[in-house]
């Protein structure tokens, strides 16, 4: 079995019925699936996409970004979802890092993809607009995938301290792992409906956005924007979802908002950032929907824990460890601490990455005795639910993304007569975190502070 078998056998299934609802606009699982094997037919015929190929994705959310992963997939590809807030430089070092033969993108991007064109003469591009010609049925047949469950599917570039993101590596047994233990825990049916309104370049959308739903014959509930939060919850009720992950800055939003009582949620989750118990609090106080907390990270795939959906749950915890997968919590020298003991969050199961892709040293130093170290520092109480107290990285999170210190003072650096930076953070009631940044200049020198930021911006993405 593999991720594109899996999607095709769940379209087979479910043929007519409405997998993604965007908008006015709704698409079957049938026309999901022929766009999906034409880009495959065409990514091996046109742009000659092997077994194990790396093929880039950077999209802002749309349906044509799930026909593209799994047409990747089919495609005997491996996906390289990039964050689509990122600016061109730092997509080229993600293409060139991965050794991607394609990009897919969309014509809004024009001017960005001859600036990648220039750096990365050898890149093909495909503009999602061209799905218009695709027909119901792909023609020709792409060649079936025949990639195994321990073959590359996925390659997710998170931050790292030292500045250059490293590229985790899941295979489909990853996934399928990840998206079977999900589903148990959020006891999921066909009639279920995901709200997806969170980055699907995120790993956390990845699994639980769309290859959860995709996979088991649901719905995704496709929402382009955030703001302002009215239209959102006029979304979820019109189109009747039912599960709603989000970060906890958007579950603040949703208690401070004019929400009516028949909303048709029976389950939110929150991901992606530590949920304080300030909006926990907030929002149980409004709903009686439960509002849980889960953890995770790209190297698992991503999900880990997760608070039981019918209780009991503990405010600040992360909840249980997910079916298959183990959670403990270690010594610097590995030794298993017991309950109330802080140490390092350590994760094994059919969910951790394969490595850092042509990084082994890096991988060498995130998994030790088969063990994922996680960098996050916590304890588990008796009840075997796990609290993280810490970051043993250097890293920030600001609206759920993560956010490395470094990689900003290497930007202040470059600018002109600037001695020392160093970005600290803040605590920030709307993002999580906000970054602050103490520059000293050269002696003698004066730095315009605005000038200064106009220079990171035109580095650094928005976020």
């Amino acid at each position: 079995m593999n991720l594109a078998m899996a999607f095709a056998a769940s379209a087979e299934m479910n043929a007519g019925k409405t997998a993604v609802f965007c908008g006015d606009a709704e698409y079957s699982y049938e026309k999901l699936r022929g766009q999906a094997g034409w880009l495959a037919a065409r990514l091996q015929k046109d742009f000659g996409v092997r077994p194990g190929d790396r093929v880039g994705l950077w999209l802002k959310n749309c349906p044509e970004f799930i026909a593209a992963v799994f047409g990747v997939l089919q495609a005997g590809g491996a996906v390289v979802p990039i964050n689509n807030f990122l600016k061109p430089a730092e997509v080229s070092y993600i293409l060139a890092d991965a050794g991607a033969k394609a990009l897919i993108t969309e014509a809004a991007t024009a001017e960005e993809q001859s600036e990648l064109s220039a750096k990365l003469p050898g890149l093909n591009f495909f503009q999602i607009e061209e799905f218009a010609g695709a027909p119901d049925r792909p023609a020709p047949e792409p060649a079936p995938s025949t990639r195994t469950e321990s073959d590359l599917a996925f390659i997710i570039y998170t931050s790292g301290t030292t500045g250059r993101p490293k590229g985790a590596m899941l295979s489909h047994r990853n996934l399928l792992c990840n998206v079977e233990s999900c589903r148990q825990v959020l006891e999921t049916v066909a009639l279920d409906r995901f709200v997806v309104l969170l980055p699907m370049f995120h790993s956390f959308m990845l699994c639980v956005g769309i290859m959860l739903p995709m996979t088991t014959g649901c719905s995704v509930v496709l929402v382009r924007s955030l703001h302002p939060p009215k239209s959102v919850i006029q979304e979820i009720i019109s189109r009747q979802a039912t599960i709603l992950p989000a970060i906890p800055q958007f579950f603040r939003a949703l208690a401070n908002a004019h929400v009516p009582a028949d909303i048709p949620l029976r389950i939110c989750i929150s991901g992606a950032a530590p949920l304080p118990v300030e909006i926990l609090k907030e929002f149980n106080d409004r709903f009686p929907i439960p509002l849980i907390e889960g953890y995770g990270l790209s190297e698992a795939s991503p999900v880990v824990s997760l608070n039981p959906i019918r209780g009991p749950w503990k405010a600040g915890s992360i909840g249980i460890p997910i079916p298959g997968v183990e959670v403990t919590v270690q010594s610097d020298a590995g030794e298993m601490l017991p309950e109330g003991e802080v140490g390092e969050i350590s994760i094994r199961g059919g969910n951790v990455m394969q490595g850092y892709w042509n990084q082994p040293e890096a991988t060498a130093r995130a998994i030790r005795n088969g063990w994922l170290l996680t960098g996050d520092v916590g304890y588990h109480d008796k009840d075997g639910y796990f609290f993280i107290t810490d970051r043993k990285k250097d890293m920030l999170l600001v609206n759920g993304i993560n956010v490395y210190p470094r990689e900003i003072e290497e930007i202040i650096y470059q600018f002109g007569g600037v001695k020392e930076a160093a970005v600290i953070g803040l605590p920030d009631p709307r993002k999580g975190e906000q970054p602050i940044a103490f520059v000293a200049p050269i002696e003698g020198v004066t730095i315009d502070e605005r000038a200064l930021l106009h220079f990171i911006r035109g580095k650094l993405a928005d976020y």
